[in-house]
């Protein structure tokens, strides 16, 4: 995605084209949109993304805040403990349920109120050019052969990448050493000097390296192939039964109101149409998820069940 018209400053805020707040009659003129992921990571990018766009629509100006540590808790903890006034909202993902799950968190993903889905997003399991690994088949019969000699890369510790790593793990029996790192990107650099063998992510992060092709995909963890890179198979079509599903989606602190989130429906149904954006989210191999603030808590419950039913039986949870 073409970052050049972002603005980031020290304190790890990107401020997204100025709009007035007074053509739509949002109660916010400025919105900021929290994320754990670091700068250039899914989550950033996607905030990142949406709001050069959505702004407009809102009458919005939109400004994304990177709150680091804790697995997503701390930027939990901010979104949870802000004023109901529309102003602050958080990027979800499985991760955000996971870390409530996995940890012991002063706010828990049961601290935010779901106001919209908007994407699903599509993981792949990725190397270096320079790797011998041509497949995930490849580096699976590598694995099983060599138990605990491959390195394997994830974002945070309670993130869905790195849960489906250590599912891989016990599918394969490798016994890879998996390491975890705050984001997506940083995970990504050391698959690239070679410190990692195989990383996991998603295309909007990695597009870049696939570009320059620095990067080479071995797997999808779907059950459908890409439509701008058809030859890339995915995992069960390799023999590894893995599939994973990730979400994109804004949550906000409890008390909203009807108007607020009548207003974010309204928003990013007109986004999704746009053929601007539409044009950069197909590039990213994003799938539109649409549900709107009636549905967005009966899926966000949805998704935590399929978690913690995933977690129990890895032996991580009781």
């Amino acid at each position: 995605m073409n970052r050049r018209g972002f603005v980031l400053t020290a304190a790890g805020f990107g401020v997204l084209g100025p709009a007035s707040a007074s053509a739509q009659g949002y109660p916010a003129r400025t919105v900021t949109l929290v994320t754990h992921s670091s700068p250039g990571g899914g989550s950033d990018v996607f905030l990142r993304v949406l709001g050069k766009y959505l702004g407009p629509k809102m009458g919005v100006t939109f400004v994304v805040e990177n709150i680091r540590g804790g697995s997503g808790a701390r930027a939990v903890s901010k979104v949870a403990t802000s004023a109901p006034d529309g102003a602050t909202f958080y990027a979800t993902t499985p991760t955000y349920i996971q870390t409530s799950l996995l940890s012991k968190v002063e706010h828990s993903y049961e601290s935010l109120m779901p106001i919209v889905n908007v994407f699903l997003d599509l993981e792949v399991i990725f190397t270096r050019t320079q790797s011998p690994f041509q497949s995930l088949a490849d580096a699976m019969a590598h694995a099983k052969a060599n138990p605990g000699k491959q390195k394997w890369g994830a974002s945070n510790p309670a993130s869905l990448e790195r849960i489906a790593m250590e599912r891989l793990n016990r599918l394969v029996g490798a016994c890879a050493a998996i390491a975890s790192h705050e984001g997506g990107r940083d995970h990504m650099i050391n698959v690239l000097n070679g410190t990692l063998d195989l990383g996991i992510g998603e295309i909007q992060e990695l597009r870049p390296q696939i570009d320059a092709g620095q990067i080479r995909l071995l797997a999808m963890l779907t059950d459908s192939r890409l439509v701008d890179i058809p030859d890339l198979p995915f995992a069960r079509e390799q023999g590894i039964a893995l599939a994973v599903k990730k979400f994109r989606g804004l949550a906000g602190p409890k008390g909203l109101p009807e108007t607020v989130l009548k207003a974010w429906d309204s928003g990013i149904t007109a986004v999704l149409a746009d053929p601007a954006y539409r044009a950069e989210y197909a590039k990213e191999n994003l799938i539109p998820a649409f549900k709107g603030h009636a549905e967005a808590g009966a899926f966000t419950a949805e998704i935590a069940t399929e978690i913690t039913r995933s977690l129990r039986d890895l032996g991580v949870i009781k």
